[in-house]
């Protein structure tokens, strides 16, 4: 359902409407394993693709990364980022049933610790394989604080929502 008269970049008004908007993206975020971080440095944006976790409340996404890599040094250059997460596979000849995600915020990483051990759990109990990878020396375990979400449906139609 869309809002038109909403402008875009302005939170979705009434409870209706944000609990409806709070449903769908945690349908999205919910369903699809991967997505897009985008970073950036030295001038550049950057794409990477990430297994990923969304807290229940949506408020936090977590991810691992190799930390001898561009997407750990640009992380630590900068920590905003942005999480693009998307139904594509499900509908690739119909465009106009395609609904993305974007949710911004700043990424940190995580210290070892119970906090290390907490976000660690949230990744590997959706990602099981990636248990050994995270629990590595050679991991970097990022927590992305997420400030807004835009969802994008039948191709142009955006809403904003704050969590």
């Amino acid at each position: 359902m869309s809002f038109p008269n909403e402008p875009l970049g302005e939170p979705v008004a009434g409870s209706d409407r944000r609990d409806e908007l709070d449903e769908i993206i945690r349908r999205l975020v919910q369903s699809q394993p991967y997505g897009v971080l985008c970073t950036q440095g030295e001038s550049q944006p950057y794409g990477s693709l990430v297994a990923f976790s969304i807290t229940e409340d949506l408020k936090h996404a977590v991810f691992a990364t190799p930390r001898a890599t561009r997407k750990f040094r640009l992380l630590s250059e900068c920590n905003h980022v942005a999480l693009v997460i998307d139904n594509r596979p499900q509908f690739p000849d119909r465009l106009m049933e395609i609904e993305a995600v974007t949710a911004t915020g700043r990424a940190s990483l995580v210290e070892e610790g119970d906090e290390f051990d907490r976000w660690a759990k949230l990744l590997t109990g959706r990602h099981g394989y990636l248990t050994k990878f995270v629990r590595s020396a050679s991991c970097g375990l990022f927590r992305i604080e997420i400030v807004r979400y835009f969802h994008v449906s039948r191709f142009q139609e955006v809403r904003q929502w704050v969590p």
